[in-house]
């Protein structure tokens, strides 16, 4: 069991100190539901295979018992697993492969177009130390060799064109308090995780004022002591224009 209700978790700083790793904010989130306190061990990306021993080069990772665990959805897995007298992650098998549906979808139609945005702020705001391996890395995996300034490059007309593909999650939530139903899950830490990535770089607010989900991210970012509300993170409303309305079928 957990040595005086702590876990450790090896954190993924920028510059402010805020937590830039999405995969990194849904394992606070998820700790916290389970009730512990987080014993956080600041870094950014590089050094983390030192830290761990040489167990991991990339995070989340926990340290449990002198025990060090990787993977979000392991740990996931892990905690509930580990820690069944405490409120649980998810609600049956069936929830974790819609947790795992929903998330793929948020990665392919929200943080891809994002990332293309905010790839600039995202590199600009990473450790000094950390800036050659994040310039190295992204433009070879993530840009297809192509320049980090050049595909910032625009960002302002191709923001506004994000908006309308939140439209499925919108409709999820429309009826819902969360998308756990009358508390959160680890659905909605995922969901979440994404906005506070964004929020941890973004100079240019990715949604407008009138944002229909504004009322579930504000909620998300007060849960647990407003864990998400860091010094170092970012607006994340105020984008010029407004939310278009949906045009219904048929």
């Amino acid at each position: 069991m957990a040595q005086d209700n702590v876990i450790s978790l090896l954190d993924l700083q920028v510059q402010s100190g805020c937590t830039i790793s999405p995969y990194v904010w849904r394992i606070k989130y998820a700790l916290k539901h389970k009730g512990f306190d987080i014993d956080i061990i600041p870094n950014g990306f590089t050094g983390i295979a030192d830290i761990t021993e040489g167990y991991s080069d990339r995070v989340p990772v926990i340290k449990d018992d002198g025990e060090w665990i990787k993977d979000s959805w392991f740990i996931a897995d892990y905690l509930d697993e580990k820690y069944p007298d405490r409120p649980m992650l998810y609600e049956g098998p069936g929830q974790k492969q819609l947790t795992k549906f929903i998330d793929g979808w948020m990665w392919q139609n929200i943080i891809h177009p994002w990332f293309r945005c905010y790839i600039k702020d995202y590199y600009d705001q990473s450790l000094e130390r950390d800036k050659p391996y994040v310039r190295e890395s992204r433009e070879r995996m993530f840009l297809g060799g192509q320049k980090i300034e050049d595909v910032a490059q625009g960002r302002e007309e191709r923001l506004p064109e994000v908006i309308p593909l939140l439209q499925p999650l919108r409709n999820l939530l429309k009826d819902k308090k969360w998308l756990g139903g009358d508390t959160p899950l680890y659905a909605d830490y995922c969901v979440l995780s994404t906005f506070l990535w964004c929020g941890s770089i973004c100079t240019i607010p990715p949604l407008h004022d009138d944002e229909p989900l504004r009322d579930w991210i504000e909620r998300g970012l007060n849960l647990f002591d407003g864990l998400g509300r860091h010094n170092g993170m970012h607006e994340l409303f105020g984008l010029p224009g407004t939310t278009p309305t949906p045009q219904l079928p048929g």
